[in-house]
């Protein structure tokens, strides 16, 4: 590929990938709609910062309106909830063989192939620990998995290459052939993370809680409820097993499975996910419509019932509109619908 690889939201998730591919010697161009830290990154270049790594690269940084010409690949790395209008801005910009790869959490694929094309989207889950802390500053607080795969499941030279690159920030990068079942594996995992933001308490101590065990495992199991009905195969990753929230397991195999996921978080400085600083710190809307309510109409289509993650739903906007607090209490709110 010629043209510079384009990093289209430049906060956790694509701030620190393309620093990573920056400091490898790779032509990277980062734009985001955040004046602020498009100045920094241009002057002051971008800086890593975390017990992960700790350096600083030079960089190109742009808005959106500054962009000019056609690249082959786009690493989209926004918001959810700003999926859709950040892959009409890009559009104009992807060459007619150039690709988009998302690198958010949710279904995004199915929103940016509607408006690029299918053949130009490729699908990548990651689940590493990063926070924006300030212009020109992402904390890198935790390695996690990164997988890349096509939407069709074949293995194609560009999804290979992207490979290849995505290795030069996770070595244990991996190429899947159901690349919607690592997404419909983050959509479990994500649900629980969006319960632990509805409580000041840190990720691990919010799933650790024996009170709320059986709140998790019911939530668990609505979601995989829905991705079995859409014929997926969830897939596993850093401690969450999709079989462990499977109607049928156990209450041992699930209670095993958070038990990994909390050690597993408690390894990472990043203590609160990206919904609790949404929340508490940078007091903006979530991503809970398109990556948690989007389970829920889901769920319709296909006659699951969806009651607790509904529930969640209207939590997550009762904290962003001020009607709650983060606090137990809220996640005793949800807790309400489960059976004694």
């Amino acid at each position: 590929m010629s043209t510079p690889l384009v990093i289209w939201g430049a906060g956790a998730i694509g701030g620190t990938l393309g620093a990573y591919w920056v400091r490898a010697g790779h032509d990277v161009l980062f734009v985001d709609n955040v004046a602020e830290h498009v100045a920094a990154i241009s002057r002051d270049g971008l800086a890593i910062e975390g017990p992960v790594e700790n350096f600083k690269v030079e960089a190109r940084a742009l808005t959106p309106e500054q962009v000019k010409g056609q690249f082959d690949r786009i690493v989209l790395a926004v918001k959810a909830h700003h999926t859709e209008a950040a892959a009409k801005a890009l559009a104009p910009h992807l060459a007619d063989k150039g690709f988009v790869l998302s690198a958010q959490n949710g279904l995004n694929e199915l929103v940016i192939s509607r408006i690029v094309g299918a053949p130009r989207t490729m699908g990548c889950f990651v689940n590493f620990g990063a926070d924006y802390l300030d212009p020109g500053r992402i904390l890198f607080g935790g390695r996690g998995a990164v997988v890349v795969g096509e939407l069709d499941g074949k293995r194609s030279e560009r999804v290979a290459a992207m490979h290849k690159l995505l290795a030069v920030f996770e070595p244990n990068a991996i190429i899947t052939d159901n690349i919607w079942g690592y997404l419909w594996g983050k959509l479990g995992y994500g649900a629980l993370l969006f319960a632990t933001a509805l409580t000041e308490a840190s990720i691990a101590d919010a799933l650790a809680s024996p009170r709320h065990f059986t709140t998790f495992r019911r939530l668990g199991q609505e979601v995989m409820r829905v991705a079995r009905a859409k014929d997926v195969r969830p897939e596993g990753f850093n401690g969450f097993d999709p079989a462990a929230f499977m109607p049928e397991a156990s209450e041992a195999v699930t209670r095993e499975s958070i038990a990994v996921m909390v050690a597993f978080n408690r390894k990472s400085a990043k203590s609160h996910s990206g919904i609790y600083r949404d929340l508490a710190v940078r007091r903006r809307k979530t991503e809970v419509d398109a990556q948690i309510a989007i389970i829920a109409e889901i769920g319709r289509e296909v006659g699951i019932d969806t009651a607790l993650v509904r529930r969640l739903v209207a939590l997550i906007h009762d904290i962003e509109d001020g009607r709650r607090p983060l606090a137990w209490a809220t996640l005793d709110a949800l807790a309400e619908l489960v059976p004694a």
